[in-house]
This record gives structure tokens, sequence and C-alpha cells, in this order.
């Protein structure tokens, strides 16, 4: 049995003599108080090394693959540059870098594409778009010295391409040797970073997963400590298929998850005897389980009888292409000034409209305020007149009672003198009897 301990030096791998002490957990520290009881118990374990996984091969070739890329872009830029003054429109056609490398090697002049046999390289459509550019060709003359210059430049980037492809399979090759678990996790390209970037595979194996996640990006993590701001979530690990292909916020949820399982893989590969990868599988698939959980979390539709999940497509990372818009390196004018005088003209006409629109809704309002006062102003008058009619009607009422009350005092005389006639008729009827 081996045991990773942790000494005074740095971690080392020893080996148990006595397994039976280590299941005594409640006194296994008096079993290490000093270094003569440790060796009772731990022996030094010298790791057997073997030809195929020794991982200096793995950090030599990464460093080298990315400096040959760094070599590529250069020439090929050079490349384009200097064949366009003879032949600027073959660098719009042809849009690949080492197609467009062997066409001039294959090639040369200017002149030559109208015999020329390009089927093996380009297809028929593209191949008649060349011949018929180069027949009206705006490139100027060049020599021939000029033209063995850019081919030895050309056969420069054919050869130093075949290079980088056969290195890549030496990498591959070495990578599932030496880390085959790793390789499944994160692939062969950050996996071999990480293990240059640690310096070696035994080195990776004893950082921590929060180290492994955002190794590459001490940078970015010193500068926001600086700032007491948010530190990265990922580094290095970032370039990996899984975190790739995951929406934006659930970026560093993937990330933390496959930084924890590619340190167990980092580890067995370092310290383990198989050589097998099915740990690395199976944690794999876990880990695309879990990414598809998350992404199914997010989509929910809420109907009648409740909450139901909604099907989503599987996630496809889709690079957009885009294209030269020449039509901005002209400083001409787009239009003509006619054009521009018509516009003028229509929206100054349309800003009339607007004006007289406006002024009209004005003087409607204007007209509608004074028919609201002349209501008011006759309302007034009715009620004030009203108001009038009402105190003259009483000044009357109490004329009358006045002129009632003497009258009422005056009753009395007025029956007697009333009565005195009546007593005349009777008397003249009497009379009138009597004779």
């Amino acid at each position: 049995m081996l045991v990773l301990f942790e000494t005074s030096v740095g971690y080392a791998i020893f080996k148990v003599l006595n397994e039976k002490k280590l299941q005594e957990v409640d006194s296994l520290w008096k079993e290490f108080e000093t270094p003569e009881k440790a060796n009772k118990i731990l022996s030094r374990y010298r790791l057997k090394f073997s030809a195929d996984k020794v991982d200096t091969m793995i950090v030599q070739a990464i460093s080298l693959l990315d400096d040959l890329d760094k070599e590529l872009n250069n020439y090929i830029m050079r490349c384009r540059e200097w064949y366009g003054w003879h032949f600027p429109e073959l660098g719009k056609i042809i849009s690949d870098n080492l197609t467009y490398c062997k066409c001039l090697q294959k090639v040369g002049d200017r002149k030559n594409y109208a015999s020329a046999q390009l089927s093996e390289l380009l297809p028929e459509e593209v191949e008649a778009e060349v011949k018929a550019a180069a027949e009206i060709s705006m490139g100027t003359e060049v020599s021939e010295e000029d033209i063995c210059n850019i081919l030895h430049l050309c056969t420069q980037v054919i050869e130093i391409s075949e290079y980088r492809t056969q290195l890549y399979e030496y990498l591959q090759n070495r990578m599932m040797a030496i880390a085959p678990n790793v390789t499944v996790m994160v692939g062969e390209l950050v996996g071999a970073r990480l293990i240059a970037h640690a310096g070696s595979l035994l080195n990776l194996a004893k950082h921590a997963a929060s180290t492994v996640q955002i190794l590459g990006a001490e940078k970015a993590l010193f500068r926001a400590l600086k700032s007491r701001r948010d530190t990265p979530k990922y580094g290095l690990i970032y370039h990996a298929s899984l975190v790739g292909q995951t929406s934006p916020k659930h970026k560093g949820k993937i990330s933390r998850m496959l930084a924890a399982k590619t340190v167990l893989a980092i580890r067995y590969d370092a310290f383990g005897e198989d050589s097998s990868s099915a740990m690395g599988v199976e944690n794999r698939a876990k880990l695309e389980a879990r990414l598809r959980a998350l992404e199914d979390r997010g989509i929910r539709k809420i109907s009648g009888t409740g909450k139901a999940l909604a099907k989503a497509e599987k996630y496809e990372h889709k690079s957009e292409v885009k294209t030269y818009d020449p039509s901005g390196d002209s400083t001409l004018p787009t239009c003509s000034k006619k054009r521009k005088i018509e516009q003028v003209d229509k929206e100054d006409e349309v800003i009339e409209k607007k004006a007289k629109k406006a002024k009209v809704k004005i003087k409607v309002e204007e007209e509608v305020v004074e028919d609201v006062e002349d209501t008011e102003e006759e309302v007034v008058q009715v009620v004030e007149e009203q108001e009038t009619s009402v105190k003259k009607k009483k000044k009357k009422d109490k004329k009358k009672q006045v002129k009632e009350e003497p009258l009422s005092e005056e009753e009395p005389c007025t029956s007697t003198a009333v009565a005195s006639p009546e007593k005349k008729k009777k008397k003249k009827k009497k009379k009138v009897n009597e004779d």
C-alpha cells in the first residue's frame, strides 16, 4: 500500500510496512511522534520510471507546437503581402493558407494560370474564377528573381505545416501513453499545457483542484486580489471541450467540476500502475450528465397542470465567419446631391405639415375653452336672476302681510256698518206687508 505523506522537504510517497496499525485510528498519531517510530511503519518508495512515462517530452513538444504556430502565421502573412503586389485577387478567392502556398508553388507567375491545371488543389468553380481573375488582374509585374524568393518562402511554409501535423500526432500518442485519463477529460493540448505549466506530471498532481482550475490565469488573479474584485473562474482549462460547449452562465460551475475530476485523473495517471482510461471515461460521462441537467433546469415552462420540462436540443458550437465589406473603403458619397436636396425638401414638407396640424389642434382647443367659458357665464347669469326673483317674491309677501294686519283690526266696525242696511231692508218688507 502506498501513501502520499507531507514531510518538511515536501510531498513524498511511502510504502506501508504494517497495514494493521493503520486500522487503529485513535492511536495512529502516536506512531508518527518521532522519525524512528515512523520508519517502522513507512519506508521510502522509489518510483519505477520507464521511458514511456517521461513527461519532459510532452513539455518540449507543446512548447515547440506553439512556436511553430506563431512562425507559420508570420510566414503566411508575409507571403500573402509579397505575392499580393503581383496578383492581389488570389488572396480573396483562396482563403486556405496551405492551398494558397501550394498554388503559388505550382504556378508561379500570374501569366501561367491560363495554362495551369489546378484541379488537384481547387474545385472547378474556384479554378475558373482564379483563371478569369488572372487575365484582368490589377497587380504589378515582378521579376523572376522575386518569384523565386516567393516560391522559396512557400516551400518553407508547406514544410513547416507538414512538420506541425506530424508533431501533433506525436504529442497525441505521448499523452495517451503518459496521461490517458487526463487526455480523455480535457484533451491532448489542454492536458499538455497544464503539465508544461506545472513543470511535470508529479508537480501537477500536488496541486489542489482550485489551483488547477485557475492555472494559467495568475496575472488576472493577483490583479483581482489587488483591486478587490472578483477572481477569475478559469485559466487554461477554459479551452477544454466541456467548458466550451456550455452556456456562459454555467461555465464557472462546469470548470469547477471539471477541475475536481481532472485532479483525480492526474493523480491516478501519476501514481497509479494501471494505464487504462476507464476512470476518465466514467468521470467524463458524469460531467456530461451534470451539464445536461444544468442546461435543462433553466428551460422550464409552466402549464395548467404544473411545471414540465421542455425538450432542449443539444448545444453545438457554430463559429460565425465574418467577411470583409469593401464598401467602407470608398470615401465618395453614396447618393447624388439632387437626391439629398429632394430628401431635405421632403423633410421640410413633413415638418411644415406637422406644424400646421399642431396649430389646428391649438385653435380647436382654444375654441372649446371659449365655449366652456361662455356657458359658465350664462349659468352664472341664470343663477343670479333666479336669486333676484326669489328676493322680490319675499319682499311682496312681506308687504302683503303688513297690509293684512290693519285690516284685521278694522273688522268690528265694518260688521256694524254691514248690519244696518239689512235692518233697513226688513223694515221695508214689513211696511210693504202692512200696506
